[in-house]
Formats: structure tokens, sequence, C-alpha cells
């Protein structure tokens, strides 16, 4: 799934992204590591997986939106 990158921390390695029907959705540091990233500007596309569903859906990885 895409999204867009919202906010970020770099101290805590966490932050939100925005879905594509403007839904906002937490990450926390574990799904950032998963990606390999080491920095996240808010605006960038980023691809993310999810696990769960309705009010239990958390993010397990983000990483950069490549074509």
């Amino acid at each position: 799934m895409q999204a867009t990158a919202y906010t970020y921390d770099p101290k805590s390695r966490s932050g939100s992204v925005l879905l594509d029907d403007g839904t906002p959705l937490p990450f926390e540091a574990p799904a950032f590591d998963a990606g390999g990233l080491r920095l996240l500007r808010p605006g960038q596309r980023v691809r993310i997986e999810l696990e769960g569903e309705a009010e239990a859906r958390r993010i397990t990885l983000v990483t950069l939106q490549t074509l």
C-alpha cells in the first residue's frame, strides 16, 4: 500500500503517514527500522505494509516508494 509521510521524529524513529484517503496512521520505530531507512521527510511517498484490521490495524513496514 502507498501513503505519504506526514510526521517523523528522528529521536524516537516514529511518526505517521497519510493514507491516500487522507486518514492518518501512526507507525512506531520497529516499522521504520524494518524498512532500512535512515531519514524520512514529510511529503515523501512511502510504501507501507499493514497488519490487523479496523482499529487494530498497525504499520509493520515503512520504506520509500520506488517505481
